[in-house]
C-alpha cells in the first residue's frame, strides 16, 4: 500500500507539472522582475510593486509599465520562440519525479497511519501536520532539481552573453557541481523546504478536507465535479499561503555569484529585506497571477489524474 501511494501520486504529479510548465516558467520570470543588481535592467519589463525607496531601487525605472502575465508569454514567443515556454521542462519533470512523488507518497501513509480506525476520520490538524512533514521530506530529497528548473527558465531573460545554456537537467546539475560545488544543488534548500511544507500542508489538507465536506454534505458525489470544485480550493490556498516564499527562493536560487565576488544576497532574509525595500512589500506577491494560474490548473490536473490512476491501480 506504501509503494502504490508513490506510484499514484508520482504519476499523477508528472502529468501535472508536464502540462503546466509553460505557466509555472512566466510565473518565475515575473517573480524575478525588479531585481536591481542585474546588468541590464533594461531587459527587465516590470516596474516595482509599491516602492517604499525609489531611492533604493537604483537603475530600475519606477516608470516602466506593468506588463501581465498574458504580455510576458507573448513576449517570450516573440524572442525566444514557443520552445522557450518549456525551458526546463526535463528539470520539471525529475523534480516531480523526486519531490511530488515523495511527498504525495508520504502524504498518503502518514495520513492512513493517523486515521481512526473505527470512524475513518483524520482531524484538519493532523492533516495539516502530515502535509508538513511530507512536504518537507520531499523538498530535501528534489532541491536539486528545483535549483536547475528554476535557472532553465530564467536563463532566457539574462544577456546572450551571461546565460547558462543548459542543454538539459543532468547538464545543469553536472555544471553548477563542477563550477559552484555540491553545496550549490541546495542553494535556497531551507526556502524550498519551508516552501513545501506550506504548500503541501494548504493543497493537501484543503482538497481532503473540502472533499470529505462535499461528499458528507451530499452536495455532489464523488466524481469529477467534487474532485474539480475541491482542487481549485486547494490551488486557491495553497498559492496565497506560498506565494512570498515562493518569490524569495526563487531570486535566491537564480542568482550569480562570480568568484571573488559578493552575492547578490546573503541568504532568505538579506533577499526578503532588499526586495521589501527596494520594491515593496507587494513585490512578494510578485506572479501571484500566474501563480494561482498555474496552481489552479496543476491542482486540478494533479487530483483529477490521480482520482482515475487510482481507480485503475484499485485491484493492485
Amino acid at each position: 500500500m506504501g509503494l502504490k501511494g508513490f506510484v499514484e501520486g508520482g504519476i499523477a504529479s508528472i502529468v501535472a507539472g508536464a502540462s503546466t510548465h509553460p505557466l509555472d516558467l512566466i510565473k518565475v520570470r515575473m517573480q524575478l522582475q525588479g531585481e536591481s543588481h542585474l546588468p541590464n535592467p533594461s531587459l527587465q519589463l516590470y516596474r516595482p510593486a509599491l516602492a517604499v525607496n525609489s531611492a533604493a531601487v537604483g537603475n530600475v525605472s519606477i516608470s516602466q509599465p506593468r506588463v501581465g502575465p498574458i504580455s510576458i508569454g507573448v513576449r517570450i514567443i516573440q524572442l525566444e520562440g514557443v520552445a522557450a515556454l518549456f525551458s526546463g521542462v526535463s528539470a520539471t519533470m525529475l523534480r516531480q519525479t523526486l519531490y511530488s512523488t515523495t511527498r504525495m507518497g508520504l502524504y498518503e501513509i502518514i495520513k492512513n497511519k493517523w486515521t481512526d480506525k473505527e470512524t475513518g476520520n483524520l482531524p484538519l490538524t493532523s492533516k495539516i501536520l502530515a502535509g508538513l512533514i511530507a512536504g518537507g521530506v520531499g523538498a530535501a530529497v528534489g532541491n536539486p532539481a528545483d535549483v536547475a528548473m528554476v535557472r532553465m527558465q530564467a536563463d532566457g531573460r539574462l544577456p546572450i552573453d551571461q546565460r547558462r545554456n543548459y542543454k538539459s537537467v543532468i547538464d545543469a546539475l553536472s555544471r553548477m557541481t563542477k563550477q559552484e560545488g555540491v553545496g550549490s544543488l541546495w542553494r535556497g534548500s531551507a526556502l524550498t523546504v519551508n516552501r513545501a511544507m506550506i504548500v503541501t500542508a494548504s493543497q493537501l489538507a484543503t482538497y481532503d478536507q473540502v472533499k470529505e465536506t462535499i461528499l458528507e454534505k451530499g452536495v455532489m458525489g464523488d466524481g469529477i465535479g467534487t474532485h474539480v470544485t475541491a482542487s481549485f480550493a486547494a490551488g486557491f490556498v495553497a498559492s496565497v499561503a506560498s506565494n512570498p516564499i515562493d518569490v524569495i527562493k526563487t531570486r535566491v536560487m537564480n542568482m550569480k555569484v562570480a568568484p571573488g565576488a559578493e552575492p547578490p544576497y546573503s541568504g532568505a532574509l538579506d533577499c526578503a529585506l532588499k526586495t521589501v525595500r527596494a520594491e515593496g512589500p507587494m513585490a512578494l506577491y510578485k506572479g501571484f497571477i500566474p501563480t494561482i494560474s498555474r496552481q489552479g490548473p496543476f491542482t486540478v490536473v494533479l487530483f483529477v489524474t490521480l482520482e482515475q490512476v487510482r481507480k485503475l491501480l484499485k485491484d493492485f
